[in-house]
């Protein structure tokens, strides 16, 4: 298949960044989306230009790292699915293919489609971690959880932090990366005993790094690879007003 590819290059977060076409041939409909951007670095490198940067890792659909916009969606056409899973045969011979980097303000760019999403960590940091006053590790059966509990807890811990979720969002909220975090750990009794200092945290923070507010139109629901719930968020809140509540 042959390709014509616009792709966002910028050199650095001060500079404007353009797009920039490419055509690519010899495209083969069995390569992941991420192996027709290495069939281009490598013509690049060829050519002696510099190659388009993006993040990727494990190309697992695990690690969340190479979230970008294809065609104005986030990670591209195919619902629940991360771009490295995405495939070529979900194009046709002679598409324009637009690539650009997931765009907020919380997320600035380093160079062509690579951000930084150190904000989520900074999440994490603030209240994503539990307490333990023991010096060795509890016994595994000792605190009895029920199934159902476990697998909630579980979907909620699913969320591979890609910014999937950010990037679709028109407010650029977070609180469904957010809300997944509190939910994982709110859910089990180990989590319990700091539930309301964490969820103030956490949500201070995400809003201390400039990400906007739900104004529930559920697109990240919609786009994330992992099909995280919206009903998470709405935990988020009730622990939220729960803990304002019970502070006074």
């Amino acid at each position: 298949m042959k390709m014509h590819l616009k792709i966002w290059r910028q050199e650095n977060q001060n500079d404007r960044g353009v797009l920039v076409d490419y055509e690519l041939e010899e495209v083969s409909a069995q390569m992941s989306f991420l192996e027709m951007l290495d069939l281009l670095n490598e013509n690049l490198i060829q050519k002696g230009d510099r190659v388009v940067e993006f993040d990727h890792d494990c190309r697992e659909g695990i690690c969340g790292q190479c979230g970008v916009m294809i065609n104005g969606n986030a990670h591209g056409p195919l619902p629940h699915t991360t771009t490295c899973q995405l495939h070529m045969r979900s194009f046709k011979d002679g598409d324009t293919i637009y690539i650009e980097p997931f765009r907020a303000a919380a997320f600035p760019i380093i160079r062509d489609l690579k951000i930084d999403r150190s904000a989520f960590d900074r999440i994490i940091q603030s209240g994503g971690y539990i307490s333990v006053s023991t010096g060795q590790a509890p016994e595994a059966n000792g605190i009895p959880v029920s199934h159902k509990t476990v697998e909630a807890a579980f979907d909620a811990a699913a969320c591979i932090g890609c910014g999937a979720c950010v990037a679709i969002c028109k407010n650029a909220s977070a609180a469904l990366f957010t809300s997944a975090k509190i939910t994982h750990l709110v859910l089990l009794p180990q989590g319990e005993l700091e539930a309301g200092e964490r969820v103030v945290q956490m949500v201070h923070q995400m809003d201390a790094e400039g990400f906007g507010n739900c104004s529930n139109t559920e697109a990240c629901e919609a786009v994330c690879p992992q099909e995280i719930s919206l009903m998470h968020i709405a935990r988020m809140n009730y622990e939220f007003n729960k803990a304002f509540l019970f502070s006074k």
